[in-house]
């Protein structure tokens, strides 16, 4: 599933009224906290889903594709003081081989997206690192993080930035496009730790920063969350990254430069 939380009863006329009373939660069998909580925020839209961003610079935002297809208005949400802020984005950037019905017709997708803001955000967020190095192997342990449900299904449970710690399972596939992530006691095939509803565009972590931008999970049967997560890997993707920044003015941090 692509895990844009879609709740009817959260859209973007009541949005700042509805986080004002979430209880803090994310990631289901996560803990709260994690890496780089200050370089990542929330992303909304008109339909009521609700997805994870992370920061690049002072003005844009890295996310997944799906979080903002069909021309969705968004919305970048923040907390200032104990109060929502929503920002409109100035530009939306999907990434040119991103395809919305991929996953159901088996189709290759890149699914990301760059946003940018029309003015900087507060000091207190900071630009991430992203890796463009060596990946992690399969059985590496990763870090998943996002703004999503701690509890499937569970819509008031969304709202805190959390974490999980995760092994890889299969990192690349055959186009050197995806990784695959689950807990490593379950191994993606019992219910454990995982993305669900609410953590698309979230960050992965290796050992040097983030290696991949949450886009999809799997769950036992009947459910969609608590096997296998998967995430868009940043490395091959760069050249798109630092030629759509360039064009707005702003730049990514990489942990290696070409």
């Amino acid at each position: 599933m692509h895990i844009a939380n879609r709740i009817a009863a959260i859209g973007l006329a009541c949005a700042a009224a509805s986080f004002g009373s979430l209880p803090a939660r994310a990631v289901v069998a996560g803990q709260e906290g994690g890496p780089s909580a200050g370089s990542t925020l929330m992303v909304l839209n008109a339909r009521g889903g609700v997805c994870t961003g992370i920061v690049l610079s002072a003005r844009a935002i890295l996310t997944a594709a799906h979080c903002a297809a069909g021309g969705a208005e968004l919305r970048v949400h923040w907390r200032d003081g104990g109060e929502p802020v929503l920002v409109v984005p100035s530009t939306v950037a999907m990434h040119p081989e991103f395809d919305a019905g991929a996953i159901r017709s088996r189709r290759r997708t890149i699914d990301l997206a760059l946003i940018r803001l029309p003015e900087p955000l507060p000091g207190r967020f900071s630009a991430a690192d992203l890796v463009d190095g060596s990946l992690p192997r399969a059985g590496s342990s990763v870090t998943l993080a996002g703004y999503g449900v701690s509890r499937e299904g569970e819509a008031r449970s969304t709202g805190t930035y959390r974490s999980a710690a995760l092994t890889a399972v299969e990192p690349y596939g055959p186009g050197r496009i995806l990784l695959w992530a689950a807990d490593g006691a379950g191994g993606g095939k019992r219910p454990g730790a995982g993305a669900c509803q609410g953590d698309s565009g979230g960050p992965i972590f290796g050992d040097d920063g983030i290696v991949a931008v949450t886009s999809w999970s799997t769950g036992p049967s009947g459910r969609q969350c608590g096997l296998l997560s998967q995430g868009v890997l940043v490395a091959p993707q760069r050249g798109w990254i630092d030629s759509t920044l360039s064009q707005w003015g702003e730049s990514a941090r990489w942990t290696r430069r070409r």
